[in-house]
């Protein structure tokens, strides 16, 4: 299907179950019982073909009226080490994001991507190569799940918006996604199983401490000061830490949850001890003795960055540094290592090849 095409057409993953029985009453002049059959295929990840319940008049006019913006899965890795899963999509206009599986105690999280790309420019992520090329809509970002689940034969838990592309800056569509995926006719997964990574758009950050959803908000952080953190995150130079934290305080305040702030660790950058304390510092001026966890992630090696992961036991003492100075900080399991789960190089090589 071409971009042309779809956009004349309607996209039933991407619509409440409202607007879709509306659609189902109005538009395809069929009873209300037919849009509770079509969404219960949907949360399957079922093509129109595959909807065996729906008469094969319905099933032609459906194929010509709408589509089901499901990616398709382009490829697939599973580590031998712990079983996560990467998914490599295709969109339908040729476009790839990718998605992980992670399988923990309390059952299976998925991390999403939001858009084809990224215009960010985080010097070590490898998602923003390239730039941004387009937004996901809602049904693309929901499809990662839909399309996991039935390929994987499970039901996922948590979800974690980390993946490909800024979701703040695919704002409404994400919104719209939540807003779908926590819907008790959709997946019904609540609010407080669901983590946003942000960057730091300060401004977003406000909109949503408005939308009355208790999700978890991660900060991507990664330095202490203005100037470290602009050399490697260029959104620092719009929304600097004085602005970005106090809208995480305010955030806070507003919602009453606890922020995550990420920060990877790059070897000889931004790892050792005086960093560590800066790092608290920062963090105690702004938020006092509110609560918050810093999530210490080894830099993932991209050839284009030239940035270094420094040894386990540098990463460590970090955490050491930051938990005697108060700060509840961890390090993030690494999962899928064999398969370089980390999100962004296989959409890149996947562009390059072509």
């Amino acid at each position: 299907m071409t971009e042309k095409n779809a956009s004349a057409l309607c996209d039933l993953v991407s619509m409440s179950f409202d607007e879709l029985s509306e659609f189902v009453v109005t538009v395809l002049k069929q009873p209300k019982f037919r849009a509770v059959q079509i969404a219960e295929w949907i949360r399957r990840g079922a093509c129109f073909s595959e909807m065996t319940n729906l008469p094969a008049k319905l099933i032609a006019e459906l194929n010509e009226k709408a589509w089901l913006s499901y990616p398709s899965v382009f490829q697939k890795f599973v580590s031998q080490i712990d079983g996560t899963v990467k998914f490599l999509y295709r969109l339908h206009d040729g476009e790839y994001v990718e998605s992980v599986v992670m399988q923990y105690e309390h059952g299976y999280s998925i991390c999403l991507s939001t858009q084809a790309g990224c215009r960010m420019g985080c010097r070590f992520c490898a998602s923003t190569i390239g730039g941004k090329v387009r937004d996901l809509l809602p049904g693309e970002i929901l499809g990662q799940i839909l399309v996991a689940e039935k390929d994987l034969s499970i039901r996922i838990s948590n979800i974690v918006l980390m993946g490909i592309g800024e979701p703040l800056d695919n704002y409404d569509n994400v919104i719209r996604f939540l807003k779908l995926v926590n819907s008790e006719k959709g997946l019904n997964i609540g609010y407080r199983h669901i983590s946003l990574s942000t960057c730091g758009l300060a401004d977003r950050i406000y909109r949503l401490a408005e939308e009355d959803m208790p999700l978890t908000l991660s900060i991507s952080l990664h330095a202490a000061s203005d100037e470290a953190r602009s050399e490697i995150m260029p959104v620092n130079k719009r929304f600097p830490l004085d602005a970005l934290l106090t809208a995480c305080r305010d955030y806070f305040d507003k919602t009453g949850r606890r922020i995550s702030f990420e920060y990877t660790l790059i070897a000889g950058k931004n790892d050792r001890k005086e960093d560590a304390v800066k790092l608290a510092a920062l963090l105690k001026k702004y938020l006092g003795k509110r609560p918050l966890h810093v999530n210490l992630i080894p830099v993932n090696e991209v050839e284009e960055s030239g940035f270094k992961r420094g040894n386990k036991a540098s990463v460590m003492q970090f955490a050491k540094e930051l938990n005697a100075l108060s700060i509840n900080a961890t390090v993030r399991r690494t999962l899928g290592a064999d398969i370089n789960a980390s999100c962004g190089q296989l959409r890149h090589n996947a562009d390059k090849n072509e």
